[in-house]
């Protein structure tokens, strides 16, 4: 009975990693259709940043419907939901012709529909199968979105030279309807069957969030959770100064754009195993630590990208796709982690989903404003300066989170 009920959890690991594969895959390559429309419809950094930075507010903003529905419905109905919004938007895609269809199929439509298919959905199931090594869990979960930007830059770039931007959107929608269907059933099972832990003596521990667990409102009352809100936000704003724009940047400083691509998407491949082992480590070591090293790892890979001024500087440009792919989210694990130790319960998926309005509010900014500020200056140095400074202060968020929060009189459990 243990010994099958292992198997589910390892095969539901299995296809929520895939599952956020294809969805953040999908989403990721619009840094290399960023690069197509600038050149096809002659918009300025900042016009074709827009739909970026609308879908990571609307992922933000849909983060907690998300997770309240995941709670009510389990993951197999939302991975439905999703692949039919991501099939949808990326058949209408092949027909656009201005922004604003953009900012409407790729920042409204396929971004709910990417969310139904990414983190909000999976670590609730997750964190109660795998009590003990929840950490690790999540950390493979997590690395997909590594694998998926090592993937994506380098085969959507490929199709796009070969096959041209328009059928490789049709591409794309083909190859998420095949998908789709296989990954909704891994989580037929999932949506009956109650939790069975993953070690001796964790079986209480994963029965115990769902009778005593936190309530949203609860939650909101604690300095952790706007902590918590905070190293989200600082995250995003410091990753997507740069990472949407690492490939505009890397052409604009004159390589070549499949060149830049494949080395970009190489160093992206690190964030496999950047991400598995800081949230693996994050069990031994503690969450900050992990994360931490996380940032410093990170402002590195942007020191490496502001020294560079010419093509021939490759070196440099591998070093920074190394250390900032290496750890291009290596924090989410420790961070989504960190909040189910501190919020278990039923409704943890509700708690993350309002949690991650800063994330997608962090992304929105830093994405715009990089482009923003390329049309001001012709330049990313500042925007990379900045980034430097949002992991700085998302670094001394969470070491402020260190010590679990108090709960009130209201939210103990009855004896």
């Amino acid at each position: 009975m243990r010994s099958s009920a292992s198997r589910q959890n390892w095969l539901m690991l299995a296809g929520a990693f895939t599952a956020f594969t294809v969805s953040a895959g999908i989403m990721h390559a619009y840094a290399v259709y960023l690069v197509a429309f600038i050149e096809v419809f002659r918009w300025s950094r900042a016009e074709t940043s827009v739909a970026y930075s609308v879908s990571q507010l609307v992922a933000g903003a849909s983060s907690p419907l998300v997770g309240a529905l995941v709670d009510r419905l389990g993951p197999r109905r939302l991975l439905l939901l999703g692949g039919s919004l991501l099939v949808a938007g990326l058949l209408a895609s092949a027909a656009i012709g201005a922004l604003w269809q953009v900012i409407v199929l790729y920042g409204i439509v396929m971004t709910v529909g990417a969310n139904c298919l990414g983190l909000v959905v999976f670590v609730p199931i997750l964190s109660r199968h795998f009590v003990r090594r929840r950490g690790m869990a999540i950390s493979i979960v997590q690395s997909a979105n590594g694998f998926a930007r090592a993937v994506s830059a380098p085969l959507i770039q490929l199709l796009i030279s070969g096959i041209g931007w328009r059928a490789t959107y049709l591409a794309q929608a083909g190859f998420i309807a095949a998908a789709v269907l296989p990954l909704a059933a891994v989580f037929r099972r999932a949506d009956r069957a109650p939790a069975e832990s993953d070690g001796d003596g964790a079986a209480a521990l994963a029965d115990l969030p769902l009778r005593h667990g936190w309530t949203l409102g609860e939650a909101v009352r604690t300095p952790h959770f706007w902590l918590l809100f905070a190293v989200y936000m600082f995250t995003g704003l410091g990753s997507f100064l740069v990472s949407l724009h690492q490939l505009a940047f890397a052409v604009d400083r004159g390589f070549d754009k499949l060149y830049a691509a494949g080395v970009l998407g190489m160093g992206a491949f690190l964030a496999i195993f950047g991400t598995i082992v800081t949230g693996t480590l994050s069990d031994y070591v503690g969450r900050e630590l992990s994360a931490i090293m996380a940032y410093g790892f990170s402002i590195v890979g942007v020191v490496c990208a502001l020294l560079i001024t010419g093509p021939d500087q490759h070196l440099l440009l591998w070093l920074h796709a190394c250390f900032f792919g290496l750890t291009w989210g290596a924090r989410g694990p420790a961070i989504t982690a960190k909040t189910a130790d501190l919020f278990p319960g039923a409704q943890l998926g509700t708690i993350l989903g309002v949690i991650t309005i800063g994330s997608g509010l962090g992304a929105a900014v830093g994405s715009w404003a990089a482009g923003f500020i390329f049309d001001l200056s012709g330049s990313y140095h500042v925007a990379f300066l900045l980034s430097i400074a949002a992991y700085l202060g998302g670094a001394v968020s969470f070491w402020a989170l260190r010590r679990p929060p108090a709960r009130g009189r209201a939210a103990q459990p009855a004896p």
